[in-house]
């Protein structure tokens, strides 16, 4: 049988449990006709790039399916009903990617990031409150004046005269 990675994306307004009662549903309606899926993930509410259906973010769920062809449309027909659901991708793959997909991954390595405290501030510049502001610009020398400037008050202006 065919492989195939099915993500879709759900209005932000769902909860939680609504989600995940979408994604029984659909898994339900894979087992029914003839196949299984591997792996579920909830990738949770995530920003769009774009409003979709005016909404700017939404929840994003993966499956890793085997199933016949006849499963995959018959989802991707009851997702086009849904309300609830915003948009859909399948993709055919050779094989199903071992553990967590490379979103999952990246959120791991964000919260390990953020617990470490090096966030962005951090690892590009050092923190904010770190660097050296140097003196305040009222408490600096006067600078000179230009070359050719109408300036009165110059040091140098009235030995010239």
């Amino acid at each position: 049988m065919p492989l195939y990675e099915h993500v879709f994306l759900t209005r932000q307004d769902a909860s939680t449990q609504q989600v995940e009662d979408l994604t029984a549903q659909f898994k339900a309606v894979i087992e029914q006709m003839g196949g299984k899926v591997a792996k579920t993930e909830q990738w949770g509410v995530k920003t769009l790039a774009y409003r979709l259906r005016k909404n700017r973010k939404a929840h994003f769920t993966m499956f890793n399916i085997e199933a016949p062809p006849a499963a995959l449309n018959e989802i991707e027909r009851q997702q086009r009903l849904s309300e609830d659901v915003l948009r859909y991708l399948t993709v055919r793959v050779r094989d199903h990617e071992e553990g967590p997909s490379a979103m999952m991954r990246k959120v791991d390595r964000d919260r390990e990031r953020d617990d470490r405290g090096f966030g962005f501030r951090d690892r590009d510049r050092g923190g904010f409150r770190d660097r050296d502001r140097g003196e305040y610009r009222r408490d600096r020398e006067p600078r000179p004046p230009r070359e050719g400037s109408n300036e009165e008050s110059a040091p140098g202006a009235a030995a010239e005269e």
